[in-house]
């Protein structure tokens, strides 16, 4: 099969051809077809990512599409000609997604979307698993809740508002002036980027502040949370990497909530929960409730420096995904 692999960091991808895996027990060979790009593809691709990163030289990618070709012992949730998606590797001993094959473990796996190409299937899986978690596992969203998502036309901040509004809550989101739209697209109230702390939360709270707010950016973003938060209020962060001062919030007797989505395929704990979140989110999808948002341009394993490139130079309009066949 081909593959890109990164020798090493922040070097051109390198196509070689290579043996097509085999699946050991309890993992499925797919045939992939779309390979999802996402920021911390592109951090572990420059070595900013030690607690994730694989040993070089490695294939990279996280999400897939594709169609299962063989069945690995003691798989029973799948058969041959199934069409999956999945957060499925990547990262330390897991083979990415940058490949024509890959023998995944069967947990990380759901049946893909019947209504949606395997373009859009293969952006899903990340940025939903991410904001799920956030959402939903962890603050657990109700009905009724005033929910603020930072950057909330962006990969996960788009999947955390359509959530939100699936599960019954009054959802704001903070964007810029050229993405309000998106938002608004979701049943989402936009507020500028630009607007201070203290006008928002007075505007749409009468100063009480946000049941849930989900930050997708870290530093000011996180900052900016803890002062926005309700009392005894929850806060999920999938980029709380710097460093905060939490006074603000703990007088409000706030909860915060970290996500780090990779821990499943790392630490082999909890896999199957992501496959079942999956499971959930194609019903959505297929009842019309939920739609991932793909940058249109074209990207294949010819130019997938490009798109790597897409993602970090803040040209996309939604998720970057590559063609693999």
């Amino acid at each position: 099969m081909k593959a890109l692999f990164t020798n090493t960091y922040e070097s051109e991808f390198v196509k070689n051809e290579i043996a097509k895996p085999t699946p050991k027990k309890g993992e499925v060979l797919v045939k992939i077809h779309a390979s999802g790009v996402n920021p911390i593809d592109n951090k572990i691709r420059l070595g900013l990512s030690p607690y994730a990163s694989p040993i070089l030289p490695a294939i990279l990618g996280t999400d897939l599409a594709g169609v299962i070709e063989e069945i690995g012992e003691g798989v029973t949730d799948f058969k041959v000609g199934d069409e999956v998606y999945g957060l499925a590797g990547g990262v330390l001993g897991l083979q990415g997604t940058l490949a024509e094959y890959t023998a995944v473990d069967a947990d990380l796996l759901a049946i893909k979307p019947k209504n949606l190409s395997m373009k859009e299937a293969a952006g899903i899986p990340l940025v939903l698993l991410t904001a799920w978690e956030g959402l939903i596992d962890r603050a657990k969203v109700q009905k009724g809740d005033k929910v603020l998502v930072h950057a909330g036309a962006g990969g996960v901040g788009h999947m955390v508002v359509q959530l939100a509004k699936i599960f019954g809550a009054d959802v704001y989101a903070t964007v810029s002036s050229q993405k309000a739209e998106i938002v608004k697209s979701y049943g989402a109230t936009p507020i500028d980027k630009n607007t201070t702390v203290d006008d928002y939360v007075n505007q749409y709270t009468n100063e009480k502040g946000f049941d849930i707010i989900y930050d997708t950016i870290g530093g000011q973003a996180f900052d900016d949370s803890l002062k926005a938060i309700r009392h005894y209020g929850q806060i999920s962060s999938c980029y709380a990497f710097g460093t905060h001062t939490l006074a603000t919030s703990s007088l409000r007797n706030a909860s915060i909530h970290d996500v780090f989505v990779l821990r499943p395929m790392i630490g082999n704990e909890g896999r199957k929960h992501h496959g079942d979140i999956l499971k959930e989110t194609t019903k959505f999808i297929e009842e019309g409730k939920l739609k991932p948002l793909i940058d249109p341009r074209k990207f294949t394993l010819d130019n997938a420096m490009e798109a790597h490139k897409a993602v970090s130079d803040n040209s996309a309009i939604g998720k970057i995904v590559i063609d693999i066949t």
